[in-house]
């Protein structure tokens, strides 16, 4: 496996340019019956699928991916990316964490840094994210991050075989918790 080509150095993370080499890991994190669970799915994703998405968001500039990157020892332990809708400088937020990188706080910091590129190198105007209610601990994550409450959709999402609420979370340049990363990377 090739080094990890890093763009944006956290403490204990960092960003870096998604590999081809690793999508087999991505699969199986997306693919992990929690992640299932958190990110409001219901069934597993066929490798071929994975694919064919892969392919598709090589040449898609409005959709930013990282690797996210453990420092120590430069191993992939998740992927963020940011849905960008160019007219309105917006863009949707989602992460995943490899099953055995979960209760580290990874989410927090990884989330921080995709914000901290979004605002100050992407220019967006603002980035949400859907998390469902039972989630406390990415609606944790996502606040110490910069995210705030933004609203509520009823009942529309599923958790464990009950309805459950979707809970809308956004954040504004103003609501970077900093310092930024980017900004000390670039000398200003």
């Amino acid at each position: 496996m090739s080094s990890p080509h890093l763009l944006l150095t956290g403490e204990r993370l960092a960003l870096g340019i998604p590999r081809q080499e690793t999508l087999t890991e991505y699969h199986f994190w997306e693919n992990d019956p929690a992640t299932i669970l958190g990110r409001g799915k219901r069934f597993p994703r066929s490798w071929e699928v994975r694919v064919d998405e892969w392919e598709r968001q090589q040449d898609d500039e409005d959709h930013a991916s990282f690797e996210i990157v453990r420092l120590k020892d430069k191993q992939p332990v998740g992927m963020t990316t940011l849905h960008i809708e160019p007219r309105l400088r917006a863009a949707e937020f989602t992460i995943v964490l490899a099953p055995p990188q979960r209760g580290k706080r990874y989410a927090e910091e990884a989330t921080r840094l995709t914000l901290d590129w979004g605002f100050h190198l992407g220019a967006l105007s603002t980035a949400w994210l859907r998390v469902l209610e039972p989630n406390r601990a990415g609606i944790v994550a996502f606040g110490k991050a910069g995210f705030r409450f933004a609203g509520r959709l009823r009942k529309s999402g599923h958790w464990l075989g009950q309805c459950v609420d979707v809970l809308l979370m956004d954040a504004l340049p103003e609501d970077f918790p900093g310092p930024s990363a980017m900004c000390a990377s670039l000398g200003s």
